[in-house]
């Protein structure tokens, strides 16, 4: 623990001994950002360091999934923020609200609510029945190689569509920030994340994502703090203000990235219809439970208790983070919107792009200094979502089939250790290739498709098998092949990829969010399969209700301490 407060405190003085360095360098000719590169390649020393310390700790298959169960509840709290802070939550929804006004809160209210289902109906059930991945506690009362299977496989495609998003994002950023090439950026990505994955599992994963958590809550906070300080403080002052200002400033070419002064307060800009709300909120709320690599972080704490006060700080540090973006937002339509520095005038968008508002605030309230680092934070933003991707897409390969499903559960730790680390391997090499190969592609969807098939395929099958006493193997296998197969379906024929990526004329699915229609027919599916088994195996499962319950709710029987 030392050694780790050592290296988080070197990174924030090297930090700032680099800013103060970089403000003086000379400045190259193009976009090459001396700054953002120096905070980058700390911040890679310093969780190389990391992962070098975890290495040597990851001892068993308990070290690699679970760090070994002794992270604490308040970090595991910054841990579990850490990974849900993604790229997507603080570029995109800042620029979101910029962009769309109010409707932009949709995403911060609709992620934030889905902690309260987790924290009061799932935290304690997770960490008393589970190991190391939550098909654990899928398949604790039902077939172990059926059940395993449709829950790893709905771990990867999660994974795989969340990677592909970042990846892209990544490469992205680094091409408008650093002025490097939008390749070397994505295999940097890769091979950081494979590093980290392969040699310090969730031990390494962990301390990155902690060390992100702080360094972004921070560069967010200075920057929501130099936006209000322009309007003394006052909040609304400050909204009054950025709605005025846009009304007498706006060109008619910036009306395609901020929405107009009379429409800036008010819903309808992003979301038309109560149905697609409702869907869209469906996808936000239930997918963060049903995300592998959240749900892992339950198991790195000790006891129930513990993994209730990772839920409460998690909650408290991700609200507070969604707060700020609110903020973020409206900061860039009084400081950036009016600034034509900021406004790529051809295409009528933000320099570098529309989701570049929180970047460009950051220029706007602290000067290339703060351009730099807060850049280099959203890259480490990238680098440690992906790690932690790529640890859950491992662990259920490694674990969920490859142990469970195909040896039964007769393999040795060794063995299941070095499966894991082939398949980290793999996965980042996937994720590099088709990082690549999306490169011009609008890959937007690909985070809420992501959440859609969590919500559909991962959810009901975990929320049933701990609440449901009627439950079967065949009904959690249906439910959750008809979550998956459907999600994917209708995303696939609405707007979002059958017009805009295919080109087609007309979608075939009329709604861009099918989470109202994909999570309905998963729980109809369970229903029907469960309620239609009334083989032997099927009786033997729901005997076994009772005994689960007792270990959800008690935690008797469980790893590590007790519940209470």
């Amino acid at each position: 623990m030392k050694q780790l407060t050592a290296l988080a405190s070197g990174l924030v003085a090297g930090s700032w001994t680099s800013l103060l360095w970089a403000a003086d360098a000379p400045k190259p000719a193009g976009n090459l950002n001396i700054t953002a590169i120096i905070m980058f390649f700390i911040f890679v020393a310093v969780t190389l360091g990391i992962t070098y310390w975890a290495a040597a700790r990851t001892k068993s298959t308990k070290d690699f999934y679970a760090a070994g169960g002794g992270i604490t509840g308040f970090q595991n709290g910054l841990a579990i923020a850490g990974d849900y802070m993604s790229a997507a939550s603080f570029l995109g929804i800042s620029s979101m609200v910029f962009a769309k006004g109010y409707d932009g809160l949709i995403y911060s209210v609709g992620w934030l609510v889905g902690w309260p289902i987790i924290l009061f109906l799932m935290a304690e059930q997770l960490r008393n029945l589970g190991r190391y991945t939550f098909a654990d506690i899928v398949s604790f009362r039902l077939s172990q190689v059926p059940v395993r299977t449709m829950s790893a496989l709905g771990t990867i495609c999660t994974v795989i569509l969340y990677l592909i998003a970042q990846m892209v994002g990544a490469g992205q950023l680094i091409r408008t920030l650093f002025g490097l090439p939008y390749e070397f950026a994505v295999v940097v990505v890769g091979v950081l994340m494979i590093l980290y994955v392969a040699f310090g599992g969730m031990i390494a994963t962990t301390w990155v994502q902690i060390i992100k958590a702080v360094l972004l809550l921070s560069g967010a906070t200075f920057i929501a703090l130099g936006a209000l300080n322009h309007a003394g403080f006052n909040l609304e002052y400050f909204l009054s203000t950025a709605q005025e200002g846009i009304k007498a400033s706006i060109l008619a070419d910036h009306k395609k990235i901020v929405a107009t002064g009379q429409d800036l307060f008010a819903p309808g800009a992003l979301i038309t219809d109560p149905l697609s709300a409702i869907s869209l909120g469906l996808a936000l709320m239930f997918g963060t439970a049903g995300l592998p690599h959240i749900l892992m972080r339950f198991f790195t704490v000790s006891n129930a208790k513990e993994a209730r006060k990772s839920v409460f700080y998690a909650t408290g540090f991700i609200g507070y983070f969604y707060i700020l973006t609110f903020i973020i937002g409206f900061g860039a339509v009084l400081l950036v919107a009016p600034e034509a520095r900021y406004i790529d005038a051809v295409k009528g968008t933000l320099m570098g792009g529309n989701n570049m508002a929180a970047i460009h605030l950051a220029h706007a309230t602290g000067g290339d200094l703060f351009l730099g680092f807060i850049s280099a934070v959203a890259f480490a933003t990238i680098l440690a979502v992906v790690s932690g991707l790529t640890l859950a897409g491992a662990s259920a390969v490694s674990h969920d089939i490859y142990a469970s499903a195909m040896k039964k559960g007769n393999v040795d730790e060794r063995t299941e250790m070095r499966i894991s680390k082939i398949a980290a391997l793999v996965i980042g090499v996937i994720a590099i290739y088709l990082g690549i190969q999306f490169e011009k592609q609008n890959v937007a969807f690909m985070v809420g498709l992501a959440f859609a098939i969590a919500a559909s395929a991962n959810f009901p099958i975990l929320i049933l098998s701990v609440y449901w006493k009627n439950l079967t193997t065949r009904g959690a296998v249906l439910g959750g092949a008809m979550g998956l197969i459907s999600t994917i379906t209708m995303v696939v024929l609405s707007k979002t990829v059958w017009v805009d990526v295919f080109g087609n004329k007309e979608a075939l699915f009329p709604y861009k969010d099918p989470a109202i229609f994909s999570m309905s027919l998963a729980f109809l599916g369970c229903w029907i399969g469960s309620k239609l088994d009334n083989s032997a195996q099927a009786q033997l499962e729901r005997s076994r209700y009772d005994a689960q319950n007792v270990r959800c709710e008690t935690g008797i029987g469980a790893s590590g301490a007790s519940a209470h």
